[in-house]
């Protein structure tokens, strides 16, 4: 890992394809597990979102710390604000640095989070996109949890679902 090591296993939320290999990491690593109490349950029941999927899947290890919106991290040299953006799943969180986000499943390229699962809300997600993303310089670079990285700004522009809003 070109002489890296990870201190510190943080989650945007607690769905199964964000959480799954956090056992093998920290069995690792012994990184403690940052989590937003929001997804908590959610990340508890990391063996029934297996059964969606027909996997069989173990409890991963309980997180040992809780993010909180407004707290600051800090990641080598850089510092990083916890921001609480529900909406895909209750305790969903973003990690905003300056010229950047760390948006997982919240904002994609001219998309948005699903919210037809567990915890999902689309009116809360709306807002949560609105308070605590669309709030930053449109230069801003998102790097969504799956897909291409955008801007906020063409976000704000071409997304069909935040246009005009």
């Amino acid at each position: 890992m070109r002489g890296r090591r990870i201190s510190a296993i943080w989650l945007t939320h607690a769905h199964l394809d964000h959480i799954l290999g956090v056992s093998e990491i920290h069995a690792a690593t012994g990184a403690p597990i940052w989590l937003h109490p929001g997804d908590r349950m959610l990340y508890d029941q990391l063996p029934q979102q297996g059964l969606w999927m027909e996997l069989r899947l173990t409890r991963p290890p309980p997180p040992t710390h809780e993010l909180a919106h407004g707290q600051r991290l800090r990641v080598g040299g850089s510092e990083l604000e916890v921001r609480h953006v529900p909406g895909h799943s209750p305790g969903h969180v973003c990690f905003v640095a300056p010229g950047a986000v760390i948006s997982g499943d919240v904002l994609f390229e001219g998309s948005i989070g699903r919210v037809d699962l567990p915890g999902g809300d689309f009116d809360t997600l709306l807002a949560s996109i609105r308070r605590e993303l669309l709030s930053l310089p449109d230069e801003t670079i998102v790097y969504p949890g799956h897909g291409a990285a955008t801007t906020i700004g063409r976000e704000r522009r071409t997304n069909p679902f935040l246009v005009g809003r």
